[in-house]
């Protein structure tokens, strides 16, 4: 007998920012496997069971679900922000395209929720106006010189760049190095956002010149986004400035 596994994405934090699916999804589950906080971002009934587990064990996790799924219970994989957004959707797929045959026959439903840099985008204005790009700067799956190649072509092709992952107690290097890299190619004057919890009570929000951006600004709770050399500041007096990115590149027809 096979039951029924959600993926929920809950969102930055914020618990508006929680979509009502994703709360119907959490009603219907029967049992919670994720990162600590995130499954205590929920307020779960007695008859739900919470299993929670480090943040680093995500196929391990998804394995467990699926199991539990499979022997036919209602099954719920909690994601902070968007679940396909480097969380635990693509970590399923892994888990049931390397597992036994009969978790491909279990009911999957991903349910979306609101990734970081869109939460951080709408605090600031519209950054994320044109084109963009979302790179992890993490380098546990992949290597840093991808992830250095990666900055290189997004910003050269003019691409606003959101970092997820930015910086951590066992990588507090990569950050600042990717600042480097990204002064070598766009302008000193380029915006950089560093949006910290955005939409929680220990929100900040600072926006600095990429000349000036440093890594020590971003914590693991942080998107950094870098603008593209179209990215513009309006300021507002003793209002927080807006950032965009305008719809139409340069030269184009409007």
């Amino acid at each position: 007998m096979s039951g029924r596994l959600f993926v929920i994405g809950l969102g930055p934090g914020n618990p508006g920012q929680i979509t009502p699916e994703a709360s119907a999804a959490a009603a219907e589950a029967q049992f919670f496997y994720g990162y600590a906080p995130y499954v205590d971002r929920l307020n779960l009934r007695p008859d739900q069971t919470r299993i929670a587990s480090d943040n680093r064990e995500e196929i391990s996790r998804a394995n467990a679900a699926l199991e539990q799924a499979a022997s036919g219970a209602s099954v719920a994989v909690v994601s902070g922000g968007d679940p396909g957004v480097f969380a635990m959707a693509a970590a399923v797929c892994e888990a049931i395209e390397a597992g036994p045959a009969e978790w491909r026959d279990i009911e999957l439903t991903i349910v979306p929720g609101v990734t970081a840099m869109l939460a951080v985008a709408a605090r600031i204005g519209a950054p994320l106006g044109h084109d963009f790009c979302a790179i992890s700067l993490s380098d546990n799956l992949k290597p840093w010189d991808l992830i250095l190649r990666r900055l290189e072509a997004a910003a050269g092709a003019g691409f606003v760049i959101a970092l997820y992952n930015p910086i951590s107690k066992a990588r507090p290097w990569q950050l600042g190095e990717a600042l480097d890299k990204l002064r070598s190619i766009l302008p000193g004057t380029t915006p950089v956002i560093f949006g910290r919890a955005a939409g929680r009570p220990d929100e900040r929000i600072e926006i600095t010149p990429l000349a000036e951006a440093r890594a020590e600004q971003a914590d693991m709770a942080t998107c950094v986004m870098i603008g593209s050399p179209e990215t513009r500041i309006i300021e507002r007096g003793a209002k927080r400035p807006l950032v965009y990115t305008p719809r139409f590149s340069a030269g184009a027809s409007q």
